[in-house]
């Protein structure tokens, strides 16, 4: 029952043991604790801070049960930008022609981006994602990229395949790692994205690239861990705490660290709410929302705390140190803000100015800060010297310039503020929970915090939290993320065999067999495709087994001899100079690049909302944003020009061709584009109908990563984009667009599909409209799934006449609001600001409890339920003021066939409500679920049990409204809901032209 719990920050060591037997006593099972400097070698604080805790406690290192250590050194490397712990990394797609439109590292940021992009190259390989290759992997190919890496010096590699987590034969990246392992020789390190991330191709290679960068950091850091423990005579296991709470070996954290980078916070979210007793029921007592504030002496790591105890969940990807990644982890953001934060005086033609951070002192603040004796200003030395803290010698900081304390103080205040208030769901204040060793730092009273708590044992809440692992019971995991071919074979065959994957991964991890369940299964149905592919994700979990771990692990897993020892001592950390970062831009007062001749030149900035305007528009389906957007921000900054044009300023018999991706949005997050497949179909198309040239481009659909796609070839291309689009919203059909409902000659073809590999169909034309559909959609499948689109021009009168005009600035006004609010913190405003643009209803606020899936003809059908949240579920981002109240028992479902088809309300019992309100809003309106927590559009792949959604509606163009031509191509009827009235939501409001507001007078 004797369990000890140790936290590895960038200054100090904390060390706790726990009584299991004890929790509930006033002490909360904490017998000793002790915090000792973290030392350059690592080794030497774990087992001064053990030591200290076993001879208070007075115990013997045999009665010890298992060693849990949490570490944030891993991640802080990383938010530093530590030039000495980060390595440079070479990147291997296997990739064919695709994903060049998207290079690795697009979107790390500047410092971190110089400090570990190594090399990039692109070989031939990859999965379509039926698990048929794209193109075979090529030994010669990979061996000249061998030849480069070696010439540059670089010992750790990425090997990055397209659906790699398919790929469970090995034909591919084990593969390629195999040849690079026996060119490069033992010494370098090779890591497989499909060993690192799930489904998500540039998420994953991501968070692959951080993964080696860190590696050999990582590897030095656990050897210490394990000599620490050798010093001690310690015998039981040894665990490193995992990004979800979980637990996992030694051996395998020097293989995948990035696990643990989120570990920190985690543990120390889950520390401070039990040191707070916040896993105690109080009677009569409403609690809400707290956040927890863990300041060390390099990071400062925020996270929320629900009202049940239990952290917040991220989104679906998060970001760590800018950089996109796709796990599972708490909500957690952190700056680099600790009690070792170098502060920087320098004098300017403007005055003085104090910096603080981001880099840090570290585990040398007793070494090198000034109230200990050294000569580097730290915040520290601030805090003693403004007689906020009793710390080391207050006369070695009696000559800091008061005016220095002063500035830097609010320096330090500002960037607390500012992270509270980033995580904050609403402008009201908030509760803060203040632990870690450098929360002397924190001044008493911070902006938009009602009140601070620090709970007994503050210092050291990540030790508590690394000891406890989920409470009372620590937990191993085993989780399989797959795509499945299911045709012809019985899916509950298949779950089951997942399953066993799953629990023997989990057993391996050192769970016991006997406490191993199935805790999640998803069926992810694919969309768009013909062979029923599935993404399957089972997770199983069980009780710790110390002793099945201790008879299968010790240190010779990762420590070749005793030797290795001599070498964990570490330089001083190197931050990389004279790397310029990105400009930040002031919202509030953006004003977009209208030019004299009513041209629009579009920003990142403007990328960006317009992206996120898209998703919204899309109404659940139209495919992810993100990659598109990525793209087309790389065009600018290659230096290339995205203009945009009001069609009122365009003439009459000006042609746009027709420009978007066919297929499914799942392939579309891992067979990112190459850049030719559009480009390829509108050289074929125009050669079919000798057209010599065209003025600009248009979107079918402005909803999801199709409204994008115009802008990329625009910017190739030197064309420009006409602000309108030809649905106004996503539709999941191809004859779903104004002109094929209009029947407008040359609405629907001659078009042409290209695949990006030399494979291009040209259909000059069709017996219905239907029939364009039909026949594509089989071509499009034979190319993977998914294909670049051209579709015959329109002119500029049939493009305004049979279009939705200025549907570019409406997603670019939609998502400007939604930043003011993020940036305002109004997270429960985003409703009603999109709904100042678009005319229509909040229907629902809630959690999604319920998702079913089911392939019908290559599309994906299925419904979501979302039901009210219970009381201690609810934070501020949980209401808003235009949101409906409805009964606990009261549910909202929503079918739908890729977007959402309509919204209705019924009971606790699945009686439909009778009630006239019960049938909320159906197509041609816009059906949006926003994620509460941040205001971004949920596509109907992302729905999951567990999410906290906000349901609007918005009107749909009169052209689908109030039209027979509309309804019956758009409408409840098109998708067989004939026992379904049209009722619209709310009267259609025109979007106002960005070009005509904001052009020079």
């Amino acid at each position: 029952m004797l369990r000890i719990g140790v936290d590895v920050g960038g200054t100090n060591t904390d060390g706790v043991l726990l009584d299991l037997a004890r929790l509930h006593e006033p002490t909360r099972g904490v017998l000793a604790h002790f915090k000792a400097p973290t030392t350059p070698d690592v080794s030497q604080g774990i087992e001064a801070a053990v030591r200290e805790i076993l001879k208070g406690a007075n115990v013997p290192p045999t009665s010890i049960s298992s060693l849990s250590i949490g570490t944030t050194a891993f991640v802080n490397a990383v938010l530093e930008a530590d030039a000495r712990r980060l390595a440079k990394v070479a990147v291997i797609r296997l990739c064919g022609p695709y994903t060049k439109q998207c290079p690795p590292f697009v979107d790390f940021p500047p410092r971190l981006r110089a400090l570990t992009e190594g090399h990039v190259g692109y070989v031939d390989g990859g999965l379509q994602i039926d698990g048929r290759e794209i193109l075979p992997l090529e030994e010669k190919q990979i061996l000249e990229q061998c030849d480069i890496i070696q010439d540059k010096g670089l010992k750790n590699v990425v090997i990055c395949g397209i659906f790699s987590p398919l790929d469970n034969n090995g034909k591919q990246e084990q593969l390629a790692a195999a040849i690079v392992q026996r060119k490069l020789g033992d010494g370098v390190n090779v890591v497989c994205s499909r060993n690192v991330g799930q489904v998500g191709f540039l998420e994953r290679e991501n968070a692959s690239i951080l993964n080696a960068s860190i590696l050999t950091f990582a590897q030095r850091t656990i050897r210490g861990f394990q000599a620490a423990m050798k010093a001690l005579d310690l015998t039981c296991p040894l665990f490193l705490t995992q990004n979800d709470g979980t637990l996992t070996t030694a051996a395998s954290a020097a293989r995948l660290p990035i696990r643990t980078f989120a570990s920190g916070p985690t543990n120390s979210m889950r520390g401070a709410a039990f040191l707070a007793g916040l896993d105690e029921k109080h009677t009569g007592q409403q609690r809400k929302s707290i956040v927890v504030a863990d300041v060390g002496g390099t990071t400062t790591d925020v996270g929320v705390l629900l009202p049940s105890g239990f952290p917040r969940q991220a989104a679906s990807f998060i970001e760590v140190a800018g950089v996109r990644t796709n796990f599972t982890m708490a909500d957690v953001q952190s700056i680099a803000l600790g009690g070792g934060s170098r502060v920087k005086v320098s004098e300017t033609a403007q005055g003085r100015s104090v910096t603080v951070g981001p880099d840090s002192v570290g585990h040398y603040i007793t070494r090198d800060a000034k109230v200990f004796g050294g000569d580097v200003l730290t915040t520290t030395d601030i805090v003693v010297a403004g007689r906020r803290a009793e710390l080391g010698s207050r006369e070695k900081v009696a000559g800091i310039d008061p005016d220095v304390v002063e500035k830097a103080s609010k320096v330090m205040k500002k960037q607390l503020e500012g992270i509270i208030d980033k995580m904050k769901t609403s402008p009201e204040d908030i509760t803060v929970l203040l632990v870690g060793g450098g929360s002397i730092i924190a001044p008493e009273h911070l902006a938009g915090v009602g009140e601070i708590i620090r709970p007994p044992y503050f210092g050291v809440a990540n030790a508590v939290g690394a000891a406890m692992a989920k409470g009372k019971s620590q937990l191993i995991a085993g989780e399989i993320d797959t795509i499945e071919i299911l045709q012809g074979r019985d899916i509950h065959d298949v779950i089951e065999g997942i399953k066993q994957q799953a629990t023997e991964k989990a057993i391996k991890g050192g769970a016991d067999p006997a406490t191993v369940k199935i805790v999640e299964v998803a069926n992810l149905p694919v969309q768009y495709v013909t062979n029923q592919a599935t993404r399957i994700i089972v997770k199983a979990a069980g009780d710790l087994a110390p002793e099945a771990v201790a008879s299968t692990f010790s240190s010779d897993d990762i420590l070749a001899d005793e030797g290795d020892f001599d070498h964990l001592q570490e330089e001083d950390k190197a931050i990389l100079a004279n790397i310029v970062e990105e400009a930040t831009v002031d919202i509030e007062t953006y004003r977009p690049n209208v030019r004299s001749d009513r041209t629009w030149s579009v920003s990142e900035i403007d990328l960006k909302w317009v992206a996120d305007g898209c998703g919204i528009l899309g109404t659940g389906g139209g495919g992810t944003t993100y990659p598109p957007y990525l793209m087309a921000r790389q065009l600018l900054r290659n230096g290339k020009e995205i203009i945009v044009v009001d069609p009122d300023d365009v003439a009459e018999d000006a042609l746009f061709l027709r420009c978007m991706f066919m297929g499914s949005p799942s392939v579309s997050v891992e067979r990112v584009q190459g850049g030719n497949e559009i480009p390829t179909s509108i050289r074929r198309l125009m050669t079919y109908m000798n057209l010599k040239d065209f003025a600009g481009v248009i979107s079918d659909e402005i909803g999801g990563g199709n409204g994008i796609q115009p802008m990329l070839v625009a910017g190739e291309m030197g064309k420009t984009v006409l602000d309108a689009d030809l649905m106004g919203r996503a539709y999941p059909n191809m004859y779903q667009s104004l002109p094929g409902a209009f029947g407008v000659p040359g609405g629907l073809w001659p078009c042409a599909i290209s695949d990006g590999v030399g494979n291009t169909v040209v259909m000059p034309s069709a017996s219905t409209p239907k029939m364009i559909e039909t026949v594509l959609r089989s071509a499009t499948t034979e190319m993977g799934s998914r294909s670049g689109v051209s579709m015959a021009p329109l002119s500029r009168a049939n493009c305004q006449k049979y279009g939705v005009v200025r549907s570019v600035s409406q997603a670019w006004r939609i998502g400007r609001a939604v930043a003011l609010c993020r940036k305002r913190n109004d997270l429960k405003g985003i409703p009603a600001a999109i709904l100042e643009l678009q005319n229509g209803a909040c229907l629902f606020v809630g959690k999604i409890v319920d998702v079913q899936r089911e392939v019908r003809k290559g599309f994906t059908w299925g419904q979501v339920t979302i039901v009210p949240l219970l009381d201690d579920e609810e934070d501020a981002s949980s209401t808003n003021a235009i949101a409906p109240s409805y009964g606990p028992d009261d549910r909202l479902v929503i079918p739908f066939q890729n977007e959402n088809l309509y919204a209705y309300l019924t009971t606790a019992d699945g009686n439909q409500k009778a009630s006239l309100l019960a049938m909320l809003a159906t197509v041609p309106d816009l059906i949006t679920v926003l994620d509460s927590q941040n205001g971004t559009a949920l596509g109907t792949p992302n729905y999951r049990y567990g999410l906290r959604v906000t349901v609007i509606a918005m009107a749909g163009d009169p052209k689908w409204t109030t039209t027979a031509e509309g309804l019956a191509c758009g409408g409840p009827t098109a998708f067989g809901l004939h026992d379904i009235t049209f009722k619209p939501i709310a009267q259609y409001k025109e979007p106002i032209s960005v070009i005509a507001q904001f052009a020079p007078v």
